[in-house]
C-alpha cells in the first residue's frame, strides 16, 4: 500500500445512466487512521459528487455506510484502510440487496420482517448509582444490533434466492422472547414458520460480518431449542406477527 494514495475501485450503477454496472477507479489521498467512508467523502466533494452512498453517525451506531468491502460485507465508517491488503480498495453494494444506485441498497425486504413494536431498548445491566443521574430510576440501552444488512448479505440461504426470514429477523424475533416472556411461545411459533429457523444451514456467515457482535447464529440455534418446547397452548401458528401479539 502507497504511503500517500491508494486506488478506490467502486462498482457505479444509476439506472438509465450507469446502465449495465461498471467499476470506476478513484485516487485517493491517504491521512492516518482514514477509513473507507473518509475516502468515499474525499471522492465524493473533490472528485464525483453523484457517487451514491450512505453515512449517517461515523461511528458504528446507525448502520447506513455497510457496504461490500474487498468481497466482505462491512461498515465503512470503522474499516481502516490500513487494515486492508493491496493497494486497491475495491467498494460494491450489499449482496442479497436490491441495488438503488452504487452503493446504496433498497433495504425495504430487510424490514418487511419486523414488527415495529418489537423492543429497541433494554434495561442497562451494567448500571451503578454513580453511573445514573438522579431522578432517573433505571438507565436503557439501545439494542446491539444496528440494522446495518451484513448479516443478510452474506447469508448463503439468502442469496440462494429462497423467502427466508434471514438472520436479523430470527436474532430479533429471539431478543423479544427474553424481552417480554409472556409472549414466549407466540415468537417461538413466528420462528418456526417455514420461512423461519428451519432454513438456516448453520454456515455462520452473519455472526462472523456482524459490526456489533449480535451473532444472529446463536441466537438462531436458541430459537431452535426453544421450538422443541411442547406448544401448552394449543394455538396454531399465527400468520401475521402484528395479530400474534394483540
Amino acid at each position: 500500500m502507497s504511503a500517500h494514495q491508494i486506488t478506490f475501485r467502486i462498482l457505479r450503477f444509476k439506472p438509465g445512466r450507469i446502465d449495465p454496472p461498471r467499476y470506476q477507479d478513484f485516487a485517493v489521498s491517504l491521512a492516518p487512521d482514514m477509513t473507507v467512508l473518509d475516502g468515499l467523502e474525499q471522492i465524493r466533494l473533490d472528485q464525483d459528487s453523484s457517487l451514491m452512498y450512505r453515512r449517517c453517525c461515523h461511528h458504528a451506531s446507525c448502520g447506513t455506510c455497510a457496504c461490500t468491502v474487498n468481497g466482505t460485507a462491512a461498515l465503512a465508517c470503522t474499516t481502516r484502510i490500513a487494515d486492508l491488503e493491496g493497494e486497491v480498495v475495491t467498494l460494491e453494494p450489499l449482496d442479497n440487496h436490491a441495488c438503488i444506485g452504487d452503493l446504496v441498497v433498497d433495504m425495504r425486504s430487510f424490514f418487511r420482517e419486523m414488527d415495529a413494536r418489537w423492543s429497541n431498548v433494554l434495561p442497562c445491566k451494567d448500571a451503578t448509582p454513580d453511573r445514573t443521574p438522579q431522578g432517573v430510576d433505571q438507565l436503557m440501552r439501545l439494542e446491539n444490533c444496528i440494522e446495518c444488512g451484513c448479516c443478510v448479505a452474506v447469508c448463503p440461504v439468502t442469496s440462494s434466492g429462497v423467502a427466508f426470514m434471514g438472520p436479523a429477523v430470527l436474532a430479533a424475533v429471539s431478543n423479544e422472547m427474553r424481552n417480554r416472556p409472556a409472549h414466549r411461545k407466540i415468537l417461538a411459533q413466528i420462528a418456526a414458520q417455514p420461512n423461519g429457523v428451519a432454513m438456516c444451514r448453520r454456515h455462520l456467515a452473519c455472526s462472523r460480518v456482524c459490526p456489533s457482535k449480535v451473532y444472529p447464529a446463536r441466537h438462531i440455534a436458541d430459537l431452535q431449542r426453544a421450538g422443541r418446547l411442547p406448544n401448552q397452548s394449543g394455538m396454531a401458528p399465527p400468520t401475521s406477527k402484528k395479530k400474534s401479539l394483540d
